[in-house]
């Protein structure tokens, strides 16, 4: 249940307190050395209570709405301001600083009936202290709640895939709804926030394998893509080295140096590719190169 009490400072005013302790302590004074009467004394002790009553402070950050006889007559603060006793009332005290307000959606179907459960913040302050005093009974409470059903109606109109991908498109039109029904109010949403989404745990296992199986997708086509780029290069290189067999021989005879290089490597060469590329003789160095190596004790 969101609720909200108004900011009346029913604590003791430290300057009221003092002007009323020095009045009284003089006016007993008086009475005591005999310059006043019981009466004149009582008189005097009324009058310090009532000028205490008539000093209030508000704070930097606060506007104090003054009522005289039930009407209103202005904003005092901040700092040190009088009122007249009995007649005017002070009926809150408006917070012009930036404040966030929590709520939640439990449970919301989205556009494609899936039930979710969103946390968001918003954030707003109070431009015109007038009219949140006079337009909204608890304006506090009234945002908590005109941000929830914002939110509900938002979350219906959106499909979960736009939820959790889109997530500043949601808020601004979220923030739009709100500045709609607070800025008659003397309001404005600042901005919102959305926390956390929380959706099924069965539907975030089908997604995390739907997932797996789109980046798989992805690489295989990848791999597809490279494999072509491949074969469109030897089709390249097949065109230099017809017209070319010296290229050609250089280029195996590079081919078998790199599989040289490997201590204890293997090259398996087929005979037609020895003729072809003459590389009869390349054949014996492989053996050579073989048989001069060390073995190994089993």
């Amino acid at each position: 249940m969101i609720s909200s009490k108004k900011n009346t400072k029913l604590g003791v005013n430290p300057i009221a307190a003092v002007i009323f302790v020095v009045l009284t302590a003089g006016a007993i004074g008086l009475y005591y050395l005999e310059f006043i009467n019981a009466l004149t004394l009582g008189l005097l002790l009324i009058a310090s209570l009532f000028l205490a009553n008539a000093v209030h402070i508000a704070d930097q950050w606060e506007k104090a709405i003054v009522l005289r006889m039930g009407k209103y007559t202005g904003l005092r603060g901040p700092g040190l301001f009088f009122t007249i006793p009995l007649v005017d009332k002070i009926d809150n005290y408006i917070d012009q600083r930036v404040r966030v307000t929590e709520f939640k959606a439990e449970q919301t179907l989205t556009k494609d009936t899936v039930p979710v459960n969103v946390d968001a913040v918003v954030y707003w302050t109070v431009w015109d202290v007038e009219k949140a005093a006079l337009e909204v009974q608890d304006y506090e409470v009234a945002i908590a709640y005109i941000a929830q059903t914002g939110l509900r109606d938002v979350i219906g109109k959106h499909e979960l895939a736009e939820l959790l991908q889109e997530r500043d498109k949601v808020t601004d039109l979220l923030q739009r709804i709100l500045d709609e029904h607070t800025n008659p109010w003397g309001i404005t949403c600042q901005n919102v926030g959305i926390k956390d989404i929380v959706i099924p745990q069965l539907l975030a296992d089908a997604m995390s394998k739907e997932a797996q199986a789109e980046r798989e997708r992805r690489a295989r086509v990848i791999l597809g893509t490279a494999e072509v780029e491949i074969a469109e290069k030897f089709a390249v290189a097949s065109e230099q080295y017809i017209n070319n067999p010296v290229a050609l021989h250089l280029r195996g005879m590079n081919m078998l140096f790199e599989g040289l290089k490997e201590k204890g490597s293997m090259v398996i060469v087929p005979s037609s590719a020895l003729d072809s590329m003459n590389l009869g003789a390349m054949g014996g160095l492989i053996s050579l190169a073989k048989s001069n190596e060390p073995k190994q004790d089993v």
